[in-house]
């Protein structure tokens, strides 16, 4: 079967079942092999688990090298919400693929992403019908509360894992996505890691490698 994105898939060991699936979605002007990187040390750790690493649906903007899930030349917030909200519909495509291929349900599939990836996963992970295994986010934030406020569908964990030195996404955001999960029900993690600019550190990978592991 063909998913609707072009995907990395990293599965388990030949002839092992396959329980659980990670969807790794990368940021802005990356790719499904950027974000791959995180299964060297996880996959050890997750024998059952299929990796997904999609590319964005769209060419990216300013890096026609890499791909984006929405575009962000615009300051503009109308646009860019519903510009994510067409990537959103296009990512829950994707993973009724997934859950069909490999017969999986909601609740045995983690959303994970790094910056723009971690806004989508926050959306996609908390509008479905359905809560998931668990939602991952490294660096990201909430595109639009408001929007978001009103389409929560179920109460996904979820872990939020940023550094304080983030120039890029400011850590702000991480305290501002706390409090809005924490204001409508949702059981959230954090952590802010000291002197760690807007990448996905060894410490981050641990954690989230950690919080994945007890949902499993």
């Amino acid at each position: 079967m063909t998913f609707c994105l072009d995907s990395i898939i990293i599965k388990p060991e030949e002839g092992t079942e396959i329980k659980n699936a990670i969807i790794l979605l990368h940021g802005y002007g990356g790719d499904g092999n950027d974000i791959s990187m995180l299964t060297l040390n996880w996959k050890r750790h997750l024998p059952n688990t299929v990796f997904i690493c999609p590319n964005g649906h769209e060419t990216c903007s300013i890096n026609p090298s890499g791909y984006q899930w929405f575009d962000l030349t615009k300051e503009d917030s109308s646009y860019i919400l519903e510009q994510s909200l067409k990537a959103e519909e296009k990512l829950k495509k994707f993973i009724d693929e997934i859950k069909k291929k490999y017969n999986l349900t909601n609740n045995k599939i983690c959303l994970s992403g790094f910056s723009q990836g971690c806004m989508m996963s926050l959306n996609v992970g908390l509008t479905s019908e359905e809560k998931f295994l668990c939602i991952v986010g490294f660096s990201g934030k909430i595109i639009d509360q408001n929007n978001l406020k009103l389409r929560i569908k179920n109460h996904t964990e979820t872990l939020l894992i940023h550094g304080d030195a983030d120039q890029i996404v400011p850590s702000t955001h991480l305290l501002e996505a706390k409090d809005f999960l924490i204001r409508n029900s949702i059981e959230v993690q954090t952590l802010l890691i000291k002197n760690c600019d807007h990448h996905i550190p060894i410490e981050a990978s641990s954690t989230a490698l950690n919080f994945i592991l007890k949902k499993i």
